[in-house]
């Protein structure tokens, strides 16, 4: 999971050195934070949020594979 959000992150960004993403772990549920630089922080997000949503979407359908809940959390 944490490689799918990276992958898809740094092909979003100019400065794709400046991500980072890190998995907090629990039994049923995994909290995934990404963090970028402040320049490519509404690229991330998106219009309306639409790109941060699809994101999210994209990382429930390959969580529920796995029989497992992932957040996904943008951290500024």
């Amino acid at each position: 999971m944490k490689d799918l959000i990276a992958y898809i992150a740094k092909a979003l960004v100019d400065k794709p050195e400046d991500v980072f993403v890190t998995e907090i772990e629990g039994k049923q549920t995994s909290v995934i934070e990404l963090k970028v630089a402040k320049e490519d922080l509404g690229k991330v997000i998106g219009k309306q949020g639409r790109t941060a949503r699809a994101m999210r979407t994209i990382l429930s359908a390959s969580s529920t594979k796995l029989h497992k809940r992932s957040v996904l959390e943008i951290i500024e």
